[in-house]
């Protein structure tokens, strides 16, 4: 009787297992204000496939668009965010908007609303949460002061560095 218990216990165990999902690589960056900002805020981001799910939720700027990109370096010690050096671009290609042709590190404009306040959702290719070439971990993220143009190489002219935050594994549970 007990051995009929014990391969019962078995069998639905591993019956259980065959029904869980591989959970997909996450990344989190909690965004300071840069010197003279008052700009906060977090950004989540989630490995689905060749895809990698941005939502940001950003607060303290002033109502419009505001660029949004991942830096090459995780670096926010300087106090205007220059230390975080230019976009994070591993396929050597041009600036552009989130989708078609533009480096890894362009995520496109956030759009604050009357309070301040923008909360963003993307889905990106070129870039990943691996350990390869494109990866963002111990990269950094920046919030820019004006919108990204999508065409003035290599930065789209979007102005001063408002908030910076390191890109680090995560181990939350979300999208």
């Amino acid at each position: 009787m007990n051995r009929s218990i014990l391969l019962l216990a078995c069998a639905a165990a591993a019956a259980g297992c065959s029904s869980m999902s591989v959970r997909s690589p996450t990344a989190v960056a909690t965004l300071d204000p840069t010197k003279g900002s008052q700009v906060h805020g977090t950004v989540r981001f989630v490995q689905k496939g060749d895809k990698v799910m941005v939502e940001a939720t950003v607060t303290g700027l002033t109502p419009g668009q505001h660029g949004f990109h991942v830096h090459e370096k995780g670096n926010c010690t300087a106090p205007d965010g220059s230390s975080a050096g230019p976009h994070f671009n591993p396929g050597g290609t041009a600036h552009g908007g989130p989708s078609g042709a533009r480096h890894g590190g362009d995520l496109g404009n956030l759009t604050a609303d009357a309070s301040g306040t923008a909360k963003y959702k993307v889905e990106v290719t070129g870039i990943s949460l691996g350990a390869g070439d494109d990866s963002i971990v111990g990269r950094a993220v920046i919030v820019h002061e004006k919108a990204d143009d999508y065409t003035t190489q290599p930065s789209g002219n979007s102005g001063a560095r408002l908030a910076c935050g390191l890109i680090s594994k995560s181990e939350d549970k979300w999208f």
